[in-house]
């Protein structure tokens, strides 16, 4: 029962990715990007589903496309995507859950530019941390795992005492990265994931406490809701 073993561990920080993750940007990704799909001819029901959790550059770059400049592209992207807030909504549960944490034990470590994560959070009403990871503070984003490890610097925290939220596979890759425990969400996915990290629908199923040593643990509400 690994899994469970993880769910009453204790833990000095919680990570949370954002978009999939604390809120609903799926809409706004379908708008913005299928477009853009549309413009350099990919499918957007196939291409769309490989980028979640990586930023918009390292996703354009791989595809070497002929007379495109990756960073232009990426900047035209993120202006879209500025604009476009319809439709962005909080996880089930998540604004409560940050609520319950103390303000110096939890990040959010997004590969959204900061001025995007700003609006979205807005949009969501996701409360802003005192510690916010962007794309923008890391030469490598995700699955490279050095935003993670720098949640964890700039929280004072060793990474291997972390859980890290994500719904993204590039994000699981980063959190194992940084050697994080990970728990993933899967409120935003159409399809069952196959993932041997704890696995919870929403935040609506978790209860949250921090003990008076500081740390945090966590306990599923409903114990056979939390697993898919």
């Amino acid at each position: 029962m690994e899994t469970l073993s993880r769910a009453e561990r204790t833990y000095d920080a919680f990570l949370f990715d954002m978009d999939g993750t604390l809120l609903n940007s799926t809409a706004v990704m379908e708008r913005v990007w299928g477009r853009w799909c549309t413009r350099h001819g990919f499918d957007p029901a196939v291409f769309i589903p490989t980028i979640h959790g990586v930023r918009a550059i390292d996703v354009i770059t791989p595809l070497a496309l002929p007379d495109i400049d990756p960073l232009r592209e990426a900047i035209a992207i993120q202006d879209e995507e500025l604009k476009d807030v319809e439709g962005i909504r909080p996880v089930p549960g998540a604004i409560d859950f940050l609520n319950a944490l103390p303000r110096d034990r939890w990040a959010i470590v997004t590969s959204a530019p900061i001025e995007l994560a700003h609006r979205r959070m807005a949009a969501a009403g996701i409360p802003f941390p005192d510690v916010i990871i962007s794309g923008e503070d890391v030469a490598n984003g995700k699955p490279n795992p050095a935003c993670y490890l720098l949640g964890a610097k700039r929280l004072g925290v060793d990474p291997a005492q972390c859980l890290v939220f994500e719904d993204a596979p590039a994000g699981i890759l980063a959190a194992e990265g940084a050697g994080a425990d990970v728990a993933v969400i899967t409120a935003t996915h159409h399809t069952p994931m196959v993932t041997p990290h704890l696995s919870v629908s929403d935040y609506r199923t978790l209860l949250v406490f921090t003990l008076q040593t500081g740390q945090l643990r966590f306990e599923p509400i409903a114990p056979h809701a939390l697993f898919s």
